[in-house]
């Protein structure tokens, strides 16, 4: 009966309350530990675009404007690396028009981190990680532009995974350790985790804190494999359009009371 009551009440009139909630959970994330690096996994775009009868590129979307709010709690919180994966080698099998769409965006959404002036105040340095000779030649320069106008700033780390896979990084630093010790440039000794580390798509970028994934599935999906070994892994059931900044302070509360070992 209360539900009922409840459940017809203007969500407007939740508000105040929800924006004390945030505040609250806001204050006690920051006097905690704070990660050094985010990762996650933007999955369910194009089941909320298919909940509300649109075509999956308005989830690809709204889920692109998501991020950039996610960018804004990362500065707000102190977080300087967030890695997202946004395509993987697998999507390339999705229809035609929907790999289109998908690429038009990212190209589009490249050229503005060129003129975006919250990048260049909070100096943001872009990176794309993955097999780039994948991409349209289009897509791949305005990538590759992106990495330079924003190379030689070094306080936030954006890591966009793009036509990436787990283990073909594994696949691509392993050829080039091999190459290099056929080369003479490298020995057999020579190569432990920290050497290998050195050969992935982005060189010694640190491990992943916490690897969210937005959607309701319960899985990797070949995303940072080297990488999250040791990372704090977080599932949650909303899709990414709809995570909400609470909900990503939850998360942040809830690593904190976790004890990390490390295998020890």
């Amino acid at each position: 009966m209360i539900f009922r009551l409840v459940s017809h009440i203007p969500h407007i009139l939740f508000r105040p309350v929800y924006d004390l909630y945030e505040d609250y959970l806001l204050e006690r994330v920051k006097r905690g530990r704070i990660p050094r690096h985010v990762a996650i996994i933007m999955d369910g775009n194009r089941r909320w675009a298919r909940k509300l009868e649109k075509p999956p590129w308005y989830g690809h979307l709204f889920g692109s404007r998501k991020l950039e709010e996610i960018l804004e709690w990362c500065h707000e919180l102190g977080i300087r690396t967030l890695t997202v994966y946004a395509f993987s080698t697998e999507n390339f099998r999705r229809t035609p028009e929907e790999v289109s769409a998908l690429m038009n965006l990212f190209e589009q959404k490249f050229k503005e981190l060129l003129t975006d002036e919250r990048v260049h105040r909070y100096g943001i340095r872009v990176n794309v990680i993955g097999r780039k000779e994948l991409l349209p030649e289009r897509v791949r320069e305005a990538a590759e532009e992106a990495e330079k106008a924003t190379r030689k700033y070094s306080n936030y780390t954006l890591n966009i995974a793009l036509a990436y896979g787990g283990r073909s990084e594994i696949t691509d630093a392993v050829r080039e350790i091999v190459n290099d010790v056929l080369e003479g440039k490298i020995s057999q000794e020579d190569i432990d985790e920290d050497l290998i580390k050195r050969y992935l798509y982005y060189p010694n970028m640190p491990d992943p804190d916490i690897v969210i994934r937005t959607g309701g599935e319960i899985r990797i999906s070949n995303f940072l494999l080297y990488q999250i070994a040791y990372s704090e892994l977080f599932f949650v059931d909303v899709y990414f359009p709809e995570f909400r900044k609470i909900d990503f302070l939850r998360i942040i509360r809830e690593y904190q009371k976790r004890q990390r070992r490390f295998g020890r």
